[in-house]
This record gives C-alpha cells, structure tokens and sequence, in this order.
C-alpha cells in the first residue's frame, strides 16, 4: 500500500442506506441530519512511536493533542464539540500514572469546550500505545462547510498563522522534552504539544450561513488546500507574500518557514475558499472575536490542483504532507 489517501477512496462506498447521511467519508468529519441539530462525527488515532514519542510529548501532550486533533475536524465543520470516546490499547510498559496523565490531558481539554466523556474501550496490547478517540458534535441545520463548496472567483483564506507545530516538532527531535529552550522556542513547542483547535473562527463562518469550503490544517497547507481543489474540481492559486507567518517563525530561514507552512501540518487552524464579497462580513466578525484571517490566494477553474506563486514565478504545489503508507 503506496498512498493512504487513494486507499481511502477504494473503501468509500457509493451510496449510503441511511438517508440521513448529509456526508461520510471525504471530509474532516462525517455530517448526519438531525432533527434539532445536524450531528457531526470524526475520528482519530495516535500510534507511539509514529504520531509520538517519549521524545517528543509527555502523557499529558498526548491525550491533550489526540481530542485536539477531532476537535479541529469538528471546527472544520462549524461545529460544536460536544462528546468524546475514547478506545485505549495499552502495553505492558505503560505505568497507571502515565496512563493517567494522558486522560487528564484530554479531560482538561474537554473541559474549555465542556464536552463530556461518554464511553470507549481499554484492551491490552504486545504492541505500542494505541489512542483512538471519537468525537460527536453539532452544527445548526443546513449549515455544510464542505471541501467541495470552492467555486472559481473565491478567495482563500487561512485562520491565523501556520508553521509552528513543524518548527516546535523539529525542536523537540533534536533536543527532546527536557532539553532548554528560549522563551521565543517555547511558543513553537507549545504550538506543537498544545496547539489549539479553531473553533472560535469555525462557530462564526457556520453561524453567518455563507457558502463556504473549509478543511483544518491537519497535514500542511499544501495537502489540505489540494484536498478542496480536488473535492471542488477547482484550481487553487496561493500567494507566498501573503503566507500569515508568526513573529518567531519570521526568526528562521524562509526556505525553512515555508516548507514548516506548507507541508509541516499539525497547527488545527482552518484554510478554506468563500465568495470574496462575503469574505468582509466574515473577517469583520472573527476580528471581533479575537481571531485573524487572512486572503492568501484564489480560485479559478481549470484542472484541479493547486498552485504557489512567489513573485512572478509560479510552480505546482503537490501533496506532501505526512502519508502513512509513502
């Protein structure tokens, strides 16, 4: 198995026998009607030794940044995080108070969003730490922020910066959990061990009921902006000037930055296209609201994919973010 992605869409079924279904498999999270509400559902998995390690992130980080992650997929679609599963395979060489940490990670978490954990599974293993954790959410009826929403004239625009989750895991490879830090590095390690899930900018772009392809900044920018392109049957032009960069990132080499920005992953904050007479109303309310969003490219038809333009030269931007199986 070469491309995690196009096994994927082997296993997607064609059809769907409950016709409730709004959406299953392609996109952040799977989309059900309701009667009130429209329920979302996502899940994930960490792997030591793959997702993780001993070198990288303490219990806390782990549970902590496992129901990160399926919150950001729940952001992703507008919606609100509400409760979590979680199904455990522990081995052997994991201490109960270890094993607590990653729990408490995760429920203190689950806490900011008042979210309740509602069931899940333990089991032993001869194998690594095995963490899956379910989500379930809510969204208001109707509201679809879908990877296939792009039409050509939209703009695309991205959540805050991004970047420094891959800068914090390159710091924590060379000098591990305990090593020394300056107070600018802590923040690109905390960005990685902690990182924060959109919510916020989420709730605001579902609430304002505007048409609009949304995706969460799981596997870089480049994999996720290819992800509406190819969902949409659109073409993605990103500016590089435009590229919202933290002030500690600007501290590194640009070639450094933008391979962290564009296929680093793991920052949780969200990119996706809307229409760009609606993009004023939506900026206005999240800077409102504390957040930032930024324009940083456009959409046009033609064959999907994506594109980076850096000056006056433009070259194919591919996914390469992390694939389990290349």
């Amino acid at each position: 198995m070469r491309d995690e992605f196009e096994w994927i869409k082997t296993i997607s079924p064609a059809g769907h026998r409950q016709s409730s279904v709004i959406q299953g498999i392609g996109d952040d999270a799977a989309l059900v009607q309701g009667s009130s509400w429209d329920q979302i559902v996502c899940l994930d998995t960490m792997v030591e030794g793959i997702h993780f390690t001993s070198e990288t992130m303490t219990p806390y980080h782990v549970g902590y940044k496992a129901l990160a992650a399926n919150i950001s997929d729940i952001a992703a679609m507008g919606g609100v995080p509400l409760f979590y599963l979680v199904s455990i395979a522990i081995p052997s060489t994991w201490e109960e108070d270890r094993l607590s940490q990653v729990y408490k990670g995760m429920a203190d978490l689950a806490e900011g969003y008042e979210m309740d954990l509602i069931g899940g599974d333990t089991v032993s293993t001869k194998g690594p730490l095995v963490l899956s954790v379910t989500v379930i959410g809510q969204v208001e009826p109707g509201r679809k922020l879908l990877r296939s929403n792009a039409k050509p004239g939209d703009v695309v625009f991205l959540s805050g910066s991004v970047g420094d989750s891959a800068g914090g895991l390159k710091l924590l490879l060379e000098r591990s959990v305990t090593g020394a830090f300056t107070a600018e590095e802590k923040q690109l390690v905390k960005a990685h061990q902690l990182p924060e899930p959109h919510v916020g900018p989420g709730r605001i772009l579902a609430s304002l009921d505007k048409r609009v392809a949304l995706n969460d900044i799981s596997d870089g920018v480049a994999s996720e902006a290819n992800e509406i392109a190819e969902a949409s049957g659109v073409a993605l032009t990103l500016f590089h000037d435009k590229l919202p960069r933290s002030p500690v990132l600007r501290m590194y080499p640009e070639d450094q930055q933008d391979q962290w920005i564009l296929f680093g992953g793991e920052d949780y904050k969200l990119i996706g296209t809307m229409s760009p007479k609606d993009f004023s109303q939506v900026e206005a309310a999240c800077k409102k609201a504390g957040y930032t969003l930024t324009v940083i490219g456009e959409v046009s038809g033609g064959e999907p994919g994506v594109r980076l333009k850096k000056g006056s030269h433009m070259e194919p931007l591919l996914k390469a973010g992390y694939n389990h199986f290349s």
